[in-house]
């Protein structure tokens, strides 16, 4: 059963199974291709080499999803900010001190996101009918903390202290991301995707209010315009280390149709709380497909065993890392595909 057939409701059994970053520098495959290219960034915005990245973990172990390779900070990029990459220190970009520094002219967001929608229309036609083609967008609230900050932080320190200091332009700044985030998805769907993904991936520590106003308000702007300009968009939320009354705030009031849970949900609280109500998707811990052996089979045991039944995409509970053997992911996805 396809992925698009389980977002409408079905429970499958096995459950399709694709991972965060599975398509990555665990892959020798990857690694060459990288080491031609020159950079990530050029890779992200080359539609041929994000077409055959996306695509390589594919036919090395048949996920049920592919996902298009690219970055969240493709909308920064589309809204007029310079964005590097640099090897062993990451994404960087110029703060941002005003929302009036940003361009808003959603023809020049097009033009910026079309090698995304370029790559995509390219994957489709490798994929088989079966396997499902997934488009992504950070949520606001990470990315105006990538954008307050310069580059990823541990305490969102500048994004929180705007949205402190100055709420009315910090509430600004996230409605101009939900505008492009939208029209991100919306043109990622057209291009050909199934689904797409909301990650909110510094979701994590946020006080009650905070989190309301800056991760569930957006997310759920973001899904009502995605289902007003495609009404058959499926929609997978991922608001990365809330707490579990966070995740069903999230998952009551956003309207999401499947949320991926991080490694620390507990998968038994998921299946009785959030299952009867969206589709759950998650989550394996990273470090036990790198552990593999025992450790790999019991904890994917375990998520099956809880979600028995239920609707679930099986996944990691964040991205597959660097380190990960890929006879580990090969054990994985057969001990998921022979569970039943």
């Amino acid at each position: 059963m396809s992925l698009s057939k389980k977002f409408l409701g079905d429970a499958a059994s096995p459950p399709p199974i694709w991972l965060m970053r599975q398509a990555g520098r665990y892959l020798p495959e990857y690694r060459a291709l990288r080491a031609k290219s020159g950079s990530f960034w050029t890779m992200c915005m080359t539609p041929a080499l994000a077409a055959e990245i996306t695509l390589q973990p594919i036919r090395r172990f048949d996920f049920d999803a592919a996902i298009i390779f690219s970055d969240i900070l493709v909308v920064p990029h589309a809204l007029g900010r310079d964005v590097k990459f640099e090897d062993s220190v990451g994404p960087s970009l110029i703060p941002l001190s005003s929302v009036e520094e940003l361009d808003k002219d959603e023809m020049h967001w097009a033009t910026k996101l079309e090698p995304v929608y370029e790559a995509l229309r390219a994957v489709a036609p490798h994929l088989k009918p079966e396997t499902a083609l997934l488009g992504f967008a950070g949520a606001p609230w990470t990315l105006a903390t990538y954008m307050a900050e310069g580059r990823g932080s541990q305490d969102q320190r500048a994004a929180k202290l705007w949205g402190y200091r100055a709420p009315e332009t910090f509430a600004d700044l996230l409605t101009v991301l939900e505008r492009c985030v939208a029209a991100h998805l919306i043109g990622q769907l057209k291009a050909g995707a199934t689904a797409v993904q909301i990650f909110d991936s510094w979701a994590s520590g946020l006080p009650v209010r905070q989190f309301q106003d800056w991760v569930v308000g957006p997310t759920r702007r973001i899904v009502d315009a995605v289902r007003s300009s495609v009404p058959s968009a499926r929609i997978i939320g991922f608001p990365r280390g809330a707490t579990m009354e966070g995740y069903e705030r999230y998952v009551a009031e956003t309207g999401v149709d499947a949320i991926s849970i991080d490694t620390a949900v507990p998968i038994a609280w998921a299946a009785r709380t959030l299952a009867p109500k969206v589709i759950v998707q998650g989550n394996l811990d990273p470090l036990a497909l790198v552990a593999g052996a025992e450790a790999l089979d019991v904890a994917a045991a375990d998520i099956l065993a809880a979600m028995e039944g239920k609707r679930l995409i099986f996944n990691l509970g964040h991205g597959v890392v660097p380190e990960t053997p890929l006879a580990h992911v090969a054990r994985l996805v057969e001990r998921v595909r022979q569970r039943h």
